[in-house]
């Protein structure tokens, strides 16, 4: 294999357009997954190439064994994943004697429901610590530009795509939030002085 080496851990075609601006630019990109979905290829030869394995999160041993096997006795000089949190830690650790020592990771959570948000990066991070750039993203459920709208696909991929070329550029850890939380109905609080205005008036007992 010729060329710098990405490695991009996520669910069949969800970073495919990530993968696609990789080759172009001469990586050979990894794409472990459960089923083959293709990286399009729609402007003429590209001078990398994107090779998928048949891999499953719930065995990270097996993938690990079967990404070091693609590589050659390469190391992996970037790391991309978009990983459901049951299977996030196991892989990533199954994966991470792969990378170089310096190699930067892009990381995409979700910033909503049951999901453990990480720390954000900094001098605490151990992967600062050894060298490694991490820049984190965190999916919201709507829109930044439209809170009525559910944040896009084409919107995820511009973040990925942007939060990569910071880290190939050395850009030191960072935490980007990408869209925002769904917005709570309002819940009108009820008006007490109406409700006690309409309660019946009782006469006193003297006068009775």
């Amino acid at each position: 294999m010729q060329g710098p080496t990405a490695l991009i851990l996520a669910g069949a075609g969800m970073l495919n357009d990530v993968a696609r601006a990789l080759v172009y630019d001469g990586w050979q990109v990894i794409l472990p997954a459960r089923r083959y979905v293709p990286v399009p290829i729609d402007r003429g030869e590209p001078p990398g190439r994107a090779v998928w394995l048949e891999a499953h999160w719930d065995q990270p041993e097996e993938l690990a064994q079967r990404v070091a096997a693609a590589l050659h006795g390469r190391s992996v000089d970037l790391l991309v994943t978009w990983l459901h949190d049951s299977y996030r830690e196991s892989v990533s650790k199954a994966v991470e004697p792969l990378l170089s020592p310096t190699a930067p990771v892009v990381e995409v959570w979700s910033a909503t429901g049951p999901t453990v948000v990480p720390r954000k990066p900094g001098p605490d991070v151990e992967d600062v610590e050894v060298g490694r750039s991490v820049q984190r993203i965190l999916l919201g459920e709507v829109s930044a530009f439209d809170d009525t709208r559910a944040l896009s696909q084409a919107e995820i991929m511009a973040s990925v795509r942007a939060a990569v070329d910071r880290a190939l550029e050395g850009a030191p850890s960072a935490q980007h939030e990408v869209g925002r939380r769904r917005p709570q109905p309002q819940i009108p609080r009820p008006r007490v002085h109406d409700i006690a205005g309409g309660l019946p008036r009782w006469a006193s007992p003297a006068g009775r």
